[in-house]
């Protein structure tokens, strides 16, 4: 097989591991109701099982950057379909909450292994004109792995049950992995060998150096500020607001998840195009993404429950501009770090979304649980989302101080021959 075809195989099965573990992450947002009543959870309790998997998952990205250097990009995608999959069963198996808990770390844990692997993947197979398009293209059709939990894992939920939906899981987890031993090579026959591993003192003071980077920063409260909303309505709280809080059935919500995944798809090139065209004005298509999902849950919360099926559907249209709006963040951290740190700083910008995705999932939960009855009621829903509106202050206003720092910076460069200039 030419070296082009051959390339193509190897991005579609990394493509597809990370596709799966989209559907391993989000696969407890179609199963929260059906969690709290088989492990007798309550909502704070329920939230803490996305809240630990987004926390190991944050945890590790940059832990993660540097085994990828050290062992390679296919020894860490096979690991995480692994653990992921072992994840699935030990969910499918237990019948206590702290088994049930340590399922979801694992899923976190491999789940964390698998994107910027992928990414490693498409980058030391493709030439350098392609690799944003096929970045673009990875985080794109992976999110359709939603759409594997919305649809066939939500119907073995209702159907056969909880056991069978969570095995069937970890079997595909298991099929994913031998496809990648079986096809997945780190780099082409004959590419020279990357670089040795830095020494753990430059390993830090790359870590340093990245964070410093106002661009970095710019990239990190991007992704947060995005990202979030939209994660947890799909991971954890989305199915059980809908179906509580405003009477839909358990199908009508999972369908309203697909669509998420649907309008991304075509909302990912659209603003792609835009990032690449207008580079100046990125972080006004990150304040616009932001501030259209804080208006369109002001426009929900306002209406006393049940809202109109049409206003939760064009909630879920802003929502899913978030997941491409964030992709964002990864371009501030290529564009404003040199290439011996893109690594280190893509790992930085990649936990913004997840700690505040944790942060709200946890604190939603709370709220929920000490409302009221402490039950899941219209009214505990819409007081919990209000959690929301600190997180979006907070991450605007790091992106507005944080682009003014970058801008001097790369204004400072460019009037400074002694200084490369960020790209």
């Amino acid at each position: 097989m030419a070296r082009s075809g051959r390339a193509w195989v190897v991005w579609a099965v990394g493509l597809s591991a990370y596709l799966v573990g989209v559907m391993h992450r989000s696969s407890f947002g179609v199963a929260g109701l059906q969690a709290a009543e088989r492990f007798d959870a309550s909502p704070t309790a329920l939230s803490g099982f996305v809240v630990l998997q987004l926390l190991v998952y944050a945890l590790l990205q940059v832990p993660v950057g540097m085994m990828l250097d050290r062992f390679g990009a296919r020894r860490l995608i096979t690991a995480g379909a692994l653990t992921m999959a072992t994840g699935q069963l030990v969910m499918a198996l237990a019948t206590e909450l702290p088994v049930a808990i340590a399922a979801r770390v694992l899923v976190g844990a491999g789940d964390a292994l698998t994107f910027i692997s992928v990414l490693s993947v498409i980058g030391a197979w493709f030439p350098a004109r392609r690799i944003p398009l096929l970045t673009q293209l990875t985080g794109l059709l992976g999110q359709f792995g939603q759409i594997l939990s919305a649809v066939p894992l939500a119907a073995l939920l209702y159907g056969p049950g909880w056991t069978p939906a969570f095995v069937s899981a970890a079997a595909l987890g298991l099929a994913v992995a031998i496809a990648v031993v079986a096809v997945v090579r780190d780099r082409p026959d004959g590419a020279p060998p990357p670089a040795r591993g830095a020494p753990p003192r430059e390993i830090l003071h790359g870590l340093r150096s990245a964070w410093l980077e106002p661009g970095t920063r710019l990239g990190f409260y991007t992704h947060m500020g995005t990202q979030f909303s939209g994660t947890v309505f799909a991971l954890l709280w989305g199915v059980p607001y809908l179906v509580v809080g405003h009477g839909w059935s358990a199908s009508a919500a999972s369908g309203l998840l697909t669509l998420l995944v649907i309008v991304g798809a075509v909302a990912a090139p659209v603003l792609g195009e835009l990032t690449a065209r207008h580079p100046t004005r990125r972080s006004w298509i990150a304040i616009g993404v932001i501030v259209s999902t804080a208006v369109a849950w002001t426009a929900v919360l306002l209406v006393p429950p049940p809202a109109p099926h049409w206003l939760l559907v064009a909630l879920a249209v802003v929502l899913s501009i978030g997941g491409p709006g964030s992709v964002v963040g990864f371009d501030f951290a290529r564009t404003f770090n040199p290439d011996h740190r893109q690594g280190t700083a893509v790992g930085i910008v990649n936990q913004g979304g997840f700690y505040a995705s944790l942060l709200v999932a946890l604190t939603v939960g709370m709220l929920i649980g000490h409302s009221g009855s402490g039950e899941y009621t219209p009214e505990s829903f819409r007081i919990a989302w209000v959690v929301q509106y600190p997180v979006w202050a907070a991450t605007l206003t790091g992106i507005l101080v944080a682009r003014r720092k970058a801008r001097r910076r790369a204004a400072a460069r460019r009037s400074s021959p002694q200084v490369a200039p960020a790209a």
